[in-house]
């Protein structure tokens, strides 16, 4: 049984910093992509952030390149997203999710087929 646990989130102001978690399970930890995905009350939910064990490696949304950093470590079986200079628009629920084939293709275009329950985020101004 595959199983994702965000947690992390919190309350902050704006400019702060949050390293948010995703813990995996069910699944062996050296093929995958994992991606990080956020969203707010009343809009779409939105790529944030993927890594993947092959092939395409990492990818950034614009609206996050320099201040978010994702990385991995398989021996936890866990990925991290390090969010620095945090803002208002960066306020939503923030979910991991998982594909096992190690291509960022599948995260690119939101077709992962596990997913979190999520963790919050609130940036305040």
């Amino acid at each position: 049984e595959v199983q994702l646990v965000e947690s992390g989130g919190g309350l902050v102001q704006a400019g702060g910093s949050l390293r948010l978690s995703c813990a995996a399970s069910g699944f062996t930890f050296d093929d995958y992509v994992i991606g990080w995905f956020r969203q707010a009350p009343g809009k779409e939910r939105e790529g944030v952030s993927c890594i993947s064990s092959s092939g395409g490696g990492i990818y950034y949304a614009d609206s996050v390149k320099g201040r978010f950093t994702i990385s991995s470590d398989n021996a936890k079986n866990t990925v991290y997203l390090q969010m620095n200079g945090l803002k208002p628009d960066d306020t939503a629920v923030y979910y991991c999710a998982y594909h096992p084939y190690g291509s960022t293709w599948y995260c690119l275009g939101g077709v992962m087929d596990y997913w979190g329950e999520g963790t919050l985020v609130s940036v305040s101004s």
